[in-house]
């Protein structure tokens, strides 16, 4: 063992926990795992229709810039903190170690299943907007193609099956399978960027692609509608949180984590924009593309722009690969966050999904007990042609809500335990946390309205349902066992903060401190 993984377990220790996963990834790798899950071209393609309904190129390009902005104020502020504390717990054990000792509990619990449930909806979102973004790319072949409700539950459990096969059998790879989704994206993102602008007869002005806003579909007034829009941009740039679940088996933890989160939502607004630009300027008429491609337009938008069936759906492809390079990274993440809260004892059958399995080296329950959750999700469609707008609304709500938790819970205490962190955000500590906490506010009221007037039972937005749904099995859960049972995650040598206790402040920064220097020496 190197002297870096022996530092790195050592400080481990120190928060409570026995290394059980082996340490295989590296900064690069991290990175890529965290730009994966986030899989701007995927993500934005999936979500197209609903900016295009409520503002147009407007919201599609000024609120790409603004969530990104907002992203990195949030993922700064996350990495502020991961650099003290780095641990597959991550949120939680923050929210509980940056909290009050009578309210660290709860906080942490809540903090949990916040996380827990916005790890399982972004992974159901992305496998079940691949099966549809698959099913797309037969209707550029087939004009009267419209998939059946089974035909698209069944391909997004084949699509959720092979991430979870990948993660069960190719755990040895994930290293090198975060890599490549690096250079797949956006060697794909240059692809798609070249051909539409090369091939396309028929290009917008540019004034139509930087301020034209039509919020006439929507029925709502614009500025809510502009808001309701940002479902896109937002959805896409949630990942990034997620990976503090990885914190154990990387070999750096407090060094390449924090790097990480923000790298990637830097790396992806980059991607992002330079994939929405040239879109939008071989954008078809909007209301012919809404009509004709039945939720998921970005295939006929790339068949038309390329005037071939099969060249769209070559550079179709490009995107499903995103997918499932996104789709195997979400369901890492997600497992290991099922596998942490388990360790500490806040999920039925605890005993159970924390196990890892020492064959495969994986927790190989918590990915069948993440799949098993994400595969039942499907079924919403059965009764709802709106479940992937519940599925990203409840993503966002979700993961938002449990990355601003440890971030609020520090800024009411006067951000003590960060104030030595190594990623210290100094004098802007301040103002980033505050903006990433008023956005999720925000964020919380715009995500659960329907995306159009009038509503009817096909377009009702659920995802209010979905994270009620959950909220519901975690307080009862937490009223018969967990307020008897759940202490929080363990806390040995790291000094809980006691209001007023600047000597408790002081030391736990110098552990800290002192860890990093031993990891980076």
């Amino acid at each position: 063992m190197s002297k870096a993984h022996q530092a790195a377990d050592d400080q481990l220790n120190r928060m409570g926990y026995e290394a059980e996963l082996p340490r295989r990834l590296s900064l690069l790798s991290i990175f890529g795992l965290s730009f994966a899950i986030i899989a701007a071209p995927f993500g934005l393609s999936t979500t197209m229709a609903l900016p295009l309904v409520n503002g147009g190129p407007v919201t599609i390009v000024y609120g790409w810039l603004l969530v990104t902005f907002i992203s990195l104020s949030i993922a700064a502020s996350l990495a502020e903190i991961c650099a003290c504390y780095p641990t597959a717990g991550g949120l939680y054990y923050w929210s509980y170690i940056l909290s009050k000792p009578k309210y660290a509990s709860i906080t942490s619990w809540v903090t949990g299943w916040l996380l827990l449930v916005g790890n399982w909806m972004s992974t159901c979102a992305i496998t079940f907007g691949g099966a549809q973004l698959i099913l797309s790319g037969v209707s550029l072949f087939d004009a009267g193609f419209i998939p059946t409700p089974w035909q698209t539950v069944l391909t997004f459990w084949g699509v959720l099956l092979l991430c979870l096969l990948v993660n069960l059998y190719g755990v040895k790879y994930l290293d090198l399978v975060n890599k490549l989704c690096v250079y797949w994206t956006v060697i794909s993102c240059v692809v798609i960027m070249i051909t539409l602008l090369v091939m396309s007869k028929e290009k917008r002005s540019a004034e139509f692609v930087f301020t034209n806003f039509d919020t006439s579909r929507s029925g709502m007034p614009s500025g809510w509608s502009f808001g309701i829009g940002l479902l896109q941009a937002t959805y896409t740039l949630t990942g990034y949180g997620m990976i503090a679940a990885m914190c154990e088996e990387v070999q750096n933890p407090q060094k390449e984590v924090p790097k990480a989160i923000v790298l990637s939502v830097v790396a992806a607004g980059i991607t992002g924009i330079a994939f929405l630009i040239p879109i939008l300027f071989v954008l078809p008429d909007i209301d012919y593309l809404l009509n004709e491609t039945n939720g998921m337009p970005i295939g006929f938008l790339f068949a038309r722009a390329t005037g071939s069936p099969a060249a769209g759906l070559g550079l179709l492809i490009g995107v499903i690969g995103t997918m499932v390079f996104a789709g195997i990274a979400a369901l890492t993440a997600s497992s290991r966050c099922t596998y942490a809260f388990a360790r500490d004892g806040a999920i039925p059958g605890s005993l159970h999904w924390r196990k890892i399995h020492q064959g495969l080296q994986v927790p190989a329950y918590a990915l069948g007990l993440s799949s098993l959750v994400i595969a039942s999700m499907g079924c919403i469609y059965f009764g709802s042609a709106a479940a992937f707008n519940a599925f990203t609304g409840a993503t966002c709500i979700c993961l938002s809500a449990s990355f601003v938790s440890p971030v609020l819970i520090s800024l009411l205490r006067g951000r003590r335990l960060v104030q030595h962190s190594t990623f210290s955000l100094g004098k802007f500590g301040y103002l980033l946390n505050l903006v990433s906490v008023c956005w999720v506010v925000v964020a919380f009221a715009l995500f659960s309205f329907p995306a159009q007037l009038p509503v009817t039972a096909s377009s009702m937005n659920y995802t209010s349902v979905v994270f009620v749904g959950f909220a519901v099995i975690s307080v009862v859960y937490y009223t018969l066992r967990g307020r008897k049972s759940f202490e929080g995650p363990p806390v040995t040598d790291i000094m809980q903060i006691i209001e007023g206790d600047e000597l408790g402040s002081a030391a736990a920064a110098v552990s800290a401190t002192k860890a990093a220097k031993e990891i980076e020496g």
